[in-house]
């Protein structure tokens, strides 16, 4: 019986960390991510191991490869730095992660 339980603890613990981390994200002004020009809203943004998925509603609107990196200290508010209307990263409020789009 012990065993049973010990792999059923396995499955649970392996699928709760291979889940998708979602976030939300308001642009202000109109936004290239991963080549596709994102409209001002608010947008889900999951991130899957080197992929981030951007959603409005039900719907897929971009997707791109990004790494995920650790800073120092929490960030205050969640911050989208862009260059020339083009995502850099998503600083995200209340954790130490920042979210690094790749060029495609």
């Amino acid at each position: 019986m012990n065993l049973f339980r010990a792999l059923g603890l396995a499955v649970i613990l392996s699928a709760a960390a291979s889940a998708a981390s979602a976030y939300k994200v308001e642009l202000t002004s109109a936004t290239s991510v991963g080549g596709t020009q994102l409209q001002p809203g608010q947008y889900k943004v999951e991130v899957t191991g080197d992929k981030a998925v951007f959603t409005s509603g039900k719907k897929v609107v971009a997707e791109t490869p990004v790494t995920v990196e650790t800073g120092a200290k929490k960030y205050s508010d969640t911050q989208v730095s862009t260059i020339n209307s083009t995502m850099q990263s998503i600083a995200v409020g209340g954790t130490t992660m920042k979210i690094v789009l790749k060029a495609k």
